[in-house]
């Protein structure tokens, strides 16, 4: 006789589990249990995840819960009696239980909650059909009564849930801890109400993890949950006891008295046959007028959009291709029954577009459908740029299509409360996520339950390179395995690697939206956001949602499109210029001036540093070019930007191996750069359909060795089938393979591109509005402002400090007398930290009504809210918002008289007493207040205030006064940022004022700072270590202004700068500085070539040559972030080609920024173009020994 866990938590009882769903499966099948149940704590988190791997593992899956039971009803929530509700264990027998579980779980987060998720009895009575419920734990109801020695109440417990559940549905629950006393008093007990009340006994262990050896790795998980640590003793803890997924043998020792129980989880087992259905799409119904399908009225509204697409007013006159095209698309969404899916997403998107809420021109594989074009679901013309229907939708794949849609940011929620509203609010949630433990919190969680220093964890945290696991790190990281050594170090990596992985926290989906046919809890338990707002969302993830067949929709928020929107929004109401995206010219002559010189600061997708140079090199001329640029700025296809520029300019005839090619790949001289070239070429070439082109697209994509074998054959006798030699064949597959690897989506590139055009258009033709609308999206990010700032200044916009006169909430375009183009922009209000909006709207509504502030006095008579507070009259002066009201100083002087005269005005209106400013306009009555008199600010005071409140300096720079002397002879920030990706390590001069220094203390007890220093471009971390900080521990203050040597590291992906000299500089000495440092510079150079010369001779090399007098440098070759196994090979055949004077050294990254691998390769200077083509601008630096 086996036996059957019913009381199973898995980690989705969070930070009460530690079980992964796998491994729940994997002891099922390793102990040869016929089923297991699912019973987290009031959650289904995990319920289909473990359904389909149980069913894959081929072991009976049983959906419960472990649900939380309010002592009174649902909607008494008394502090003191509500907040400790009793456990009932719940088991889904069939669909009906399960269903019933569903609205359960839902109403207990939706109704009931108060501290835990709770349902009632009536709650329980209405939806008892098809569930077996158990007693549950010692926390249980009847447990609870017989600890509180009431009999008579636990019999009565016993009896109500019988009643409601039927009699064979209810079990008395049973547990075998023996460390716990009143384990052992409730089983005696239960053992004689069994036999009283004829309830049949079922054992269970409430297990917790899989196997006893992880008790000590849970009780860190409780810690984690409780905020404890393990040496506390008043605590929450499951050790002493076995909570683990104990064997069939075990149980019944534990239960040899009452194997009944045993017995009757197998009963209970064979009495649970749910069954649930997957992959069939549930769409919900959409309303159609009467007499007509879903498929005719798509047709309708697919003819309807001919005029404002193609210009022709009826099907019949459209061009043939359109009507081929057309009618085939409609032929399989008739076909695949997706009309209705169709419709909704038009009927969403359109609903956005009348509101005025700016939405992308599409995203993905969409754009390639007519009907998608023709509906208004995007705005790509699929047959003018080429673009494949199946790529998106093919009769032979048997999946949903995806149509993902982006809006302005600020707008999305606009959106998802008009699908509430038309679909209903019971039948559309947002989408829950899980956060899940990662190698390196889970060392910081872990090593602050065990009491460990946090300087000690976070070091060890650090030694784990970005996205590794803790088994992947302790193989190539040699540190890590010194670290596992140590006692407590092999103890902290022992826990950590046990609750890596384990779900930490649950929050809301970023884009995902469900909208189903019936009420929502048919479907999905549903609960309330993690992030404490009233959204409801989904308790399933993505990918079950999916599964389950229901319609999942991608709601994105774009800030770009935020831009455009507020653009626009300017436009409209500075100048009366009504501007429609879908009539921009699309070979305006501005914007490709604009692009052409790589003045791509704010514009989508092409404002990095490496893809401006390439903008320069490439001269865009049309739109294709944007959306080949955008697909090749990646690592791995990078290596062919160089190809397509040339092709571009003539400089580089395209060879095809086939002439059938050039069809296909002209527009992108000679390169597949599209997925869709690839899969045009399995077609042509190979007769491939559609759908065994999208399988080659996706078996090339995933590498798969076995995959990719049986397509290369099937794809080379399909092309000598179709006319070309084997050799031919074979070229063709080896010509197509590195690009199908590579290849990128062309329907959303040629979206993506859309929207980089249009950003570029506003730039270009309304440089102001739409740096304008750039700053106020960014503005709570002072670095983005400071380079957009010093952007305006580059295009001679000047922008303005806040004014209380002509500031409005957003940075605002600002006209002089006279003109039709503003060459202002106006700081916005809500730029100002600490001024709240409330009194902002009540300062713009003001000067609305009744015109400009003419005086301070006037000001504060006229703004009356109990917002205008010390607060935020501090902010207004500091910040420069007051100042043709009054001098700054003088007002912070004066403050608390300033708040007097405020309090003695609101005091007067609230009275509702007729007040003298209200009256009278004689200046006499306006000058109650009066001032005492004060020094002018400085203009070191003014620049710090503005930092303070701004975020940046604005009316003037620390450095400006040193800007002619350091332009040439520094490196600027914003540059430093821009290109860290191509390798860090070489010494720099950087200018710079320090604003922030944070101190801490080694685990050698030294002193080391983290600080941040800025210029006129932005600003920067350095790392300031003890022996550098030992030399010069003056510099290093708040404000102060220096000259800094220093080397670039982007450790953990961000750049910094490693601090190696520091002086402090002013107007008199910044020549001397200048000097001193440049020199040492160059000294630093010298010397740490030359180590790199001592290290050289011999290094790597075999055969016992000597090879010194051939080395003449190294060739320091920077490896991008992302680079995978193939463009790995791609440069070990560049630098295989041919044997130089320079010795290849690989810098790749690792814990502390960079690590230099010495390589045998040897390399000559003429293989800087073929490196930087694969890896990027700059990717190569070399440098000869001996200077």
């Amino acid at each position: 006789m086996s036996f059957v866990h019913l009381h199973v938590h898995s980690h989705y009882s969070l930070l009460d589990g530690l079980s992964k769903i796998d491994e729940l499966v994997d002891k099922a099948k390793e102990l040869k249990m016929p089923a297991m149940a699912l019973t987290d704590h009031g959650v289904l988190y995990g319920a289909v995840e473990f359904y389909q791997k149980c069913m894959a593992a081929g072991v009976k899956p049983i959906i419960g819960v472990e649900t939380y039971v309010a002592r009174r009803g649902l909607s008494d929530k008394e502090a003191g009696i509500d907040e400790k509700p009793y456990h009932l264990l719940l088991l889904a027998k069939n669909e009906i239980g399960y269903k019933n579980l569903l609205k359960l779980i839902s109403i207990a987060h939706l109704q009931g909650f108060y501290y835990k998720p709770r349902v009632d009895m009536a709650a329980l009575a209405k939806h008892s059909e098809g569930l077996i419920a158990t007693s549950a734990c010692l926390a249980g109801n009847v447990a609870r009564e017989i600890q509180n020695n009431n009999m008579a109440a636990a019999e009565e417990a016993a009896l109500a849930h019988q009643k409601i559940f039927g009699k064979g549905n209810y079990f008395l629950e049973v547990q075998h801890h023996p460390s716990i006393p009143a384990q052992a008093e409730v089983n005696s007990v239960v053992y004689e109400m069994a036999k009283k009340l004829k309830i049949d006994l079922v054992a269970t262990n409430d297990s917790h993890y899989p196997s006893q050896e992880d008790d000590k790795a849970h009780d860190a998980l409780l810690c984690i949950q409780t905020k404890r640590v393990v040496s506390d003793t008043d605590r929450m803890s499951y050790l002493g006891e076995d909570f683990s997924i104990r064997s069939p043998e075990q149980m019944k020792k534990d239960f040899s008295d009452h194997p009944e129980a045993v017995k009757n989880t197998l009963k209970v087992a064979d009495m649970c046959d749910l069954k649930l259905n997957f992959g069939e799409p549930i769409l919900p119904h959409f309303e159609v007028p009467q007499g007509k399908t879903s498929d005719k009225y798509l047709r309708e509204k697919c003819e309807a959009g001919l005029q404002k697409r193609y210009q022709v007013a009826t099907y019949d006159k459209a061009s043939e291709k359109i009507q081929k095209r057309l009618d085939y698309e409609l032929s399989v969404i008739t076909k695949t029954k997706y009309a209705p899916y169709f419709l909704i997403t038009a009927g969403c998107i359109n609903w956005a577009k009348d509101k005025g809420i700016v939405v992308g021109p599409g995203r993905g594989s969409a754009a390639g459908s007519i009907v998608a074009y023709l509906t208004g679901i995007t705005d790509i013309d699929p047959i003018h740029y080429g673009l494949i229907f199946e790529r998106f939708l093919n009769a032979e794949r048997n999946e949903m299509p995806d149509i993902d849609i982006d809006f302005a940011d600020t707008r999305r929620d606009e959106v998802i409360d008009y699908v509430a509203e038309k679909y209903g609010h019971d039948r559309v949630a947002q989408i829950i996520t899980f956060g899940t433990m990662a190698a390196r919190a889970s060392i910081r969680d872990v090593g602050r339950v065990l009491g460990l220093p946090y300087t000690y964890c976070d070091t060890v945290a650090k030694l784990i390179p970005m996205f590794t696991t803790l088994d992947e790190a302790l193989s190539s990281v040699p540190e890590l395995k010194e670290v596992q050594e140590q006692p407590e170090g092999k103890k902290l990596l022992e826990i950590a690697r046990r609750l890596e992985g384990c779900v930490r926290h649950a929050s809301t989906h970023a884009c995902g939206v469900v909208i189903t046919r019936d009420p929502l809890d048919e479907y999905v338990p549903q609960q309330f956001s993690p992030t404490g707002d009233e959204v409801v969302v989904t308790q399933y993830h993505m990918k079950t949602i999916e599964s389950l067949g229901l319609l999942k929709m991608d709601f994105l928020g774009l800030s770009n499109l935020t831009i455009i929107a507020s653009t626009l929004e300017i436009l409209k109401k500075g100048r009366g210029i009504d501007l429609d995206l879908q009539s921009l010219p699309l070979d305006d002559e501005k914007t490709f001036k604009l692009l052409k010189a790589a003045r791509t600061v704010g514009v989508f997708q092409l404002e990095s540093a490496g893809m401006r140079r390439y903008l320069k090199m490439l001269k865009p001329t049309e739109l294709e070019d944007i959306i080949a640029m955008g697909a090749l700025y990646r690592p791995g296809p990078m290596e062919f930007i160089p190809d397509y520029i040339e092709g571009k300019h003539g400089r580089r005839t395209p060879e095809y191996i086939d002439e059938r090619l050039e069809p296909i790949l002209s527009k992108t001289y000679g390169i597949a750069v599209y997925q869709e070239q690839v899969m045009e070429i399995a077609r042509k070439l190979a007769g491939f359909s559609y759908a065994e082109a999208d399988v080659l697209r996706k078996a090339v994509g995933k590498k798969i060795k076995s995959l990719l074998d049986e397509q290369e054959e099937k794809m080379i006798n399909g092309m000598v089938a179709n006319g070309a030699t084997k050799k031919v064949a074979k070229q063709i597959w080896e010509f197509i393979l590195p690009f199908a690897r590579y290849g990128f989506n062309r329907s959303h590139a040629a979206c993506y591109a859309m929207i980089a055009y249009q950003t570029a258009y506003l730039k270009a033709n309304y440089p102001a509005e739409f740096m304008a609308a750039l700053l106020t999206s960014d503005h709570g990010n002072s670095d983005r402002i400071s380079i957009e700032v010093e952007e305006c200044r580059q295009m001679d916009i000047e922008v303005s400090p806040p004014d209380i006169n002509e500031s409005y909430k957003k940075f605002t375009v600002v006209f002089g007398e006279g003109e039709t183009e503003g060459k202002t922009i106006r700081f916005g209000l809500a730029a100002i930290k600490n001024l709240g909006e409330n009194v902002i709207d009540t300062i713009i509504q003001e000067r609305k009504s009744n015109g400009a502030y003419k005086s301070l006095e006037d000001f504060l008579s006229r703004v009356l809210t109990k917002d205008l507070n010390k607060k935020s009259l501090e902010a207004l002066a500091k910040s420069g918002a007051l100042d043709n009201l009054g001098e700054r100083n003088s007002i912070l002087y004066n403050i608390d008289r300033i708040l007097t005269f405020v309090k003695d005005i609101n005091r007067e209106a609230a009275s509702n007493q007729e007040s003298l400013f209200g009256q009278l306009a004689d200046a006499a009555a306006l000058s109650r207040l009066t001032l005492d008199p004060a020094e002018e600010a400085t203009d070191k005071q003014k620049l710090s205030w503005e930092k303070e409140l701004l975020g940046l300096y604005i009316t003037a720079h620390p450095l400006g006064e040193l800007q002619e002397s350091l332009v040439e002879r520094t490196k600027t920030i914003s540059s430093i940022l821009e290109s860290i990706d191509e390798g860090s390590g070489g010494a720099i001069l950087v200018a710079g004022v320090i604003t922030d220094i944070k101190r801490i203390i080694t685990k050698a007890g030294q002193s080391m700072l983290f600080a941040r220093i800025e210029d006129t471009t932005g600003s920067i971390e350095v790392l300031v270590f003890p022996r550098t900080l030992q030399v010069s521990p003056d510099v290093w203050q708040e404000d102060k202004i220096i000259l800094m040597q220093a080397h670039t590291s982007d450790k953990d992906g961000e750049a910094k700068l490693i601090a190696d000299r520091t002086l402090v500089v002013n107007e008199s000495n910044i020549g001397a500085a200048l000097d001193e440092l440049s020199s040492e510079n160059l000294g630093y150079k010298k010397r740490w070539q030359g180590k790199r010369k001592s290290d050289s001779p011999g290094s790597g090399m075999g055969s016992g040559t000597d090879t010194t007098l051939l080395v003449a440098g190294s060739a320091f070759v920077f490896m991008p972030s992302g680079a995978d196994e193939s463009v790995a090979a791609r440069l070990k055949e560049i630098l295989g080609k041919e044997r130089g004077r320079y010795k290849v050294c690989l810098v790749v990254k690792d814990s502390s920024g960079h690590k230099k691998v010495m390589t045998s390769y040897q390399v000559n200077e003429d293989a800087r173009g073929q490196i930087e083509a694969l890896l990027g601008m700059g990717s190569v630096r070399f440098e000869s020994y001996g200077g």
